[in-house]
């Protein structure tokens, strides 16, 4: 080989390792995308306008209710009589497979009732200031459930 062309190469090499190394983590798109998302979900209560659970249309369990994400990481549904209270997150999955950069919104209430079924780490199919269309493939047996909310 040429000892020319084998310098050309190590150093190509060497500026591809030193771009590599050089990245800053702390700024990437899941960080904006992140803080977008929990800022729309924080603002303003959300009704459930889709909830599809194991092939069922389940929605009308949570027909009067409201929803709000607070930005401390509680979630609060009431519809004037019933209140329970929960948790919400949105987390990185690290996952390939997720459809909005890898980032989960993770819904747990600790109840026996029809809150239980929200609890989940929803992958994120859209997410806007006025609606948020959620979808979760089981692992089992890889039924597909969905979950919307919409802004009030």
């Amino acid at each position: 080989m040429n000892p020319e062309h084998l310098k050309f190469g190590l150093l190509i090499l060497l500026l591809g390792v030193f771009s590599l190394t050089s990245c800053n983590n702390d700024d990437s798109p899941n960080d904006t995308t992140k803080d977008e998302i929990i800022s729309n979900a924080s603002n303003g209560t959300w009704r459930i306008t889709k909830f599809i659970d194991s092939d069922e249309d389940e929605t009308n369990h949570f027909t009067g209710y409201n929803f709000t994400f607070n930005s401390s990481g509680v979630l609060s549904a009431s519809n004037g009589t019933n209140s329970y209270e929960g948790t919400w997150s949105i987390t990185d999955s690290n996952s390939d497979d997720d459809s909005l950069d890898d980032l989960d919104f993770n819904i747990n209430f600790s109840l026996t009732n029809d809150f239980e079924d929200l609890n989940d780490d929803w992958d994120i199919l859209t997410q806007t200031s006025s609606k948020i269309e959620l979808i979760d493939i089981s692992g089992g047996n890889g039924v597909t459930d969905y979950l919307t909310f919409e802004k009030n």
